[in-house]
């Protein structure tokens, strides 16, 4: 059975969103990114078409939304796996 894919945050531009999903990855968290076509082919970094969407398994929220918190809070002490 095929996990269902929650959105875990959503960030304005391609890079922050690659620099988060390298974490995320890096923790074993598989890891999608879904942005707007029209914003990804003419590459925006603002507004409604250059936000990105990342996604995560649901079962992998909980330690995702952990890692991504750690992040945001400066990240000198990640969470331990």
């Amino acid at each position: 059975m095929a996990d269902d894919w929650i959105v875990l945050d959503e960030v304005a531009g391609m890079l922050q969103a690659e620099i988060l999903r390298g974490l995320l990855e890096a923790q074993e968290i598989p890891t999608v990114l879904s942005q707007e076509g029209a914003g990804r082919a003419i590459g925006l970094t603002i507004g409604t078409l250059g936000s990105v969407q990342i996604l995560v398994p649901s079962k992998d929220q909980d330690r995702a939304r952990e890692l991504i918190d750690a992040y945001y809070a400066g990240g000198e002490e990640m969470p331990a796996e």
